[in-house]
Order: C-alpha cells, then sequence, then structure tokens
C-alpha cells in the first residue's frame, strides 16, 4: 500500500483546499446558523468535477480513485462540514451504488447527470422503526404490472430537501426480512413524492435533513436498482464505501480543529508567555497530531482496498470507528485549548465540536463499526 500521494492526487488536493478555503470556507458560519442547504456550492464543486469523483468519465464523472476521493471530502469538510457530507452522501450513496448495480440504461438517464452535477441525490434507508436494524424498513413496494408502488415513510436523510433523485429502499415481502428487500430510484418529481421541512441539528445544520413520503407513488419496474431481494445487499455494500467518506470528513473536521487550536496556543499569553509554550498543551497537540495521522492513514488504507477490489467491510468499519471518535477527541481538546473563548460562537471550535459528534451516529453508529469489526474477527479467526 503506498501511504505517498502521487502527482495528480496531490495536485487535486491542493486545487480543493483553494477551492474550499475561497469558496466554501466563508460561507460555513452563515449556512451553519441560517440552516439554509447550500445547493450554490454543490453547483460550484460539480463544476471541478467533485460530484462524482470516482465516476468514470463516460458517465460524467471524474474517473478518479478512492484516496482522491477522501482528499475532497477531507479537505470540503476541513472547511465546512455541511458541505462535506452533501458530496459524500452524492459520491458514496447515490453515484457508487448505480455505477455498481445499476443498467445501462439507469446509468444513462441517472449517473451521467448525477456524477456531473446536473441532479443530486440522497440516500433514502433509515425510517422512524429501522435504523440500526435496516431489515426492519416498512415502505412497502407492491409490483403492479410494469411498475411498483410505493408507500412509506423515511427519516433523517441527508440532502432530502434538495434532492432530485432519491435511492429508495423497501420490502417487497415483509415476510422475508431483510431477503425481501429492493432497492428503487425515485425522481423527486414524481407524484406522492415529498419531504417535510428542514430539521435544525446540533452540527452539520445545513446538510438538508429532513423526512421523506411516499404515498401511492407509481415508477416502472426498470427504476428498480438491482433484483428484487438484493436491496439489503445494495445498502450494506453502500454503507461500506460511505463509511469511507464519512472516515474523511470526520479527519477534515479533526483537521480544521487542529490548525486553530495550533494557532491560538502560540497567540494566546498567560503568565506572560504563550500557552503553546506549557506542557499540558503541548501534550493536547501531541496527542491531537497523532490521532489525526493515525486516522487519515486507516482511512486511506480503507480507500486502498477499496480501490483494488479486496474486501473492505473491515477496513470501513475501522475508519469510520477511529475516526469519528478521534475527530470527537480532537475537537473537545481544540475546545479546551480555546478555553472560554471556545465556546462563543465567534470562534469556529465550537462549531467543529459540534460537527464531529454526528460523525460517530450516521451511516452506522460506533456500536455498530465495533459489531461488525468483531464479527469479520470471530468469522476470520
Amino acid at each position: 500500500m503506498r501511504i505517498k500521494l502521487n502527482e495528480d492526487q496531490v495536485l487535486l488536493r491542493d486545487m480543493v483546499r483553494r477551492f474550499a478555503d475561497e469558496v466554501v470556507r466563508p460561507r460555513a458560519k452563515e449556512i451553519d446558523e441560517s440552516g439554509v442547504f447550500p445547493r450554490q456550492f454543490f453547483d460550484q464543486a460539480a463544476e471541478l468535477g467533485l460530484a462524482g469523483v470516482c465516476v468514470a468519465e463516460e458517465y460524467g464523472g471524474a474517473g478518479m480513485d478512492t484516496i482522491s476521493y477522501c482528499l475532497v471530502i477531507e479537505e470540503i469538510s476541513r472547511a465546512c462540514a455541511s458541505s462535506g457530507v452533501i458530496l459524500s452522501v452524492n459520491n458514496s450513496l447515490v453515484c457508487d451504488p448505480l455505477a455498481k448495480y445499476g443498467s445501462e440504461e439507469q446509468k444513462r438517464e441517472f449517473l451521467t447527470p448525477l456524477a456531473s452535477g446536473r441532479m443530486l441525490g440522497c440516500f433514502a434507508l433509515t425510517e422512524p422503526g429501522a435504523g440500526s436494524d435496516p431489515a426492519a424498513v416498512r415502505t412497502a413496494a407492491v409490483r403492479d404490472g410494469g411498475d411498483y408502488v410505493l408507500n412509506g415513510n423515511k427519516v433523517f436523510i441527508t440532502n432530502g430537501t434538495d434532492a432530485d433523485l432519491a435511492l429508495v429502499f423497501a420490502t417487497v415481502d415483509p415476510e422475508k426480512k431483510h431477503r425481501g428487500m429492493a432497492a428503487f430510484l425515485v425522481p423527486a418529481d414524481t407524484p406522492g413524492y415529498s419531504h417535510g421541512g428542514h430539521e435544525y441539528k446540533l452540527g452539520v445544520n445545513a446538510s438538508g435533513t429532513t423526512e421523506l413520503a411516499f404515498e401511492d407513488l407509481r415508477i416502472p419496474a426498470r427504476y428498480r436498482l438491482g433484483e428484487e431481494g438484493e436491496g439489503f445487499k445494495v445498502a450494506m455494500s453502500t454503507l461500506d464505501g460511505g463509511r469511507i467518506g464519512i472516515a474523511a470528513q470526520a479527519v477534515g473536521i479533526a483537521q480544521a480543529a487542529f490548525e486553530e487550536a495550533l494557532a491560538y496556543s502560540q497567540e494566546r499569553e498567560q503568565f506572560g508567555r504563550p500557552i503553546s509554550s506549557f506542557q499540558a498543551i503541548q501534550h493536547y497537540l501531541a496527542d491531537m497530531s497523532t490521532e489525526l495521522d493515525a486516522g487519515r492513514l486507516l482511512t486511506w488504507k480503507a480507500a486502498w482496498a477499496k480501490d483494488n477490489r479486496k474486501r473492505y467491510t473491515l477496513e470501513a468499519s475501522q475508519a469510520k470507528l477511529f475516526t469519528s471518535e478521534m475527530s470527537q477527541r480532537v475537537t473537545n481538546k481544540a475546545l479546551q485549548i480555546h478555553g472560554g473563548y471556545g465556546y462563543i460562537k465567534e470562534y469556529n471550535v465550537e462549531r467543529y465540536f459540534r460537527d464531529a459528534r454526528i460523525t460517530e451516529i450516521y451511516e452506522g453508529t460506533s456500536e455498530i463499526q465495533k459489531l461488525v469489526i468483531a464479527g469479520w474477527e470471530l468469522a476470520n479467526s
């Protein structure tokens, strides 16, 4: 495994960092406070090829590898976590399964506009009674001739307020539980499709989180992604890739917090000298730096496994578990270094602290990641 970026990856990282610093960062505080979905950001990111980083060029994507994708999500999240997860969902949770499971017709109709940024996607799996247990979904898909009719509700759907397409998971046979699930590509302008208002959250407040509802929604059978009974497999394999994106997001949030804490510690004086000269602060900085590097390397390891067509469920869960909890620790130390100033809105560290918390919850809680990791190790011991 390479741990040194190649020339193309370095150029990409530097380009995205400039875009993040010049375009994304100046809006971050405003959209966090207002909750307004930054559709203009997504459009601008798409112009740079960031809507479908790993999608083949023939389908409108940038044709890059997963490590490149991690660099994109880290750099955007370093400036604004809401913007980072918007891109992550479109890339990992919508474009990726379409590229893997979609028919040629589906790729032309949906993947190309998604990867080029003409459409925005969302991933609709979670329900009020089906979170960590996705096999418990109750959204129903009933076959009616050449169509399916969907009825049900989804919750906590990132990008849901502004998505043009939803990847929806429903049951075609509740008795079969996870073996009775199917996945569907549902355009948001389909009659019977609706979404709720924006959910104001502790962090990543501008990510368009909302509920979706389907009432006698009719779509053609050709919009089913994969076969009947394959929905659970589509969802789980998609989340493996999504967890790599969230790991990269967690690294980006932590990196931003570390940089601001490092700078602040050299400027802030107490007892006649910079607080960076005190051993307690130096120990904080040392821990933060070390954990950041460890988290980034775990994320790149998972990305490398995906790029090399290896089974990467274990690596993705390890990266997601460690980086999300690492991000919480790093942002907590950054806030502590800032003291009282870290607790007020004038400084960014309180936002980083809030944003980091969700990375331990969405796309599989830390507890679920531990079950995945332990299960893998026990099965292969």
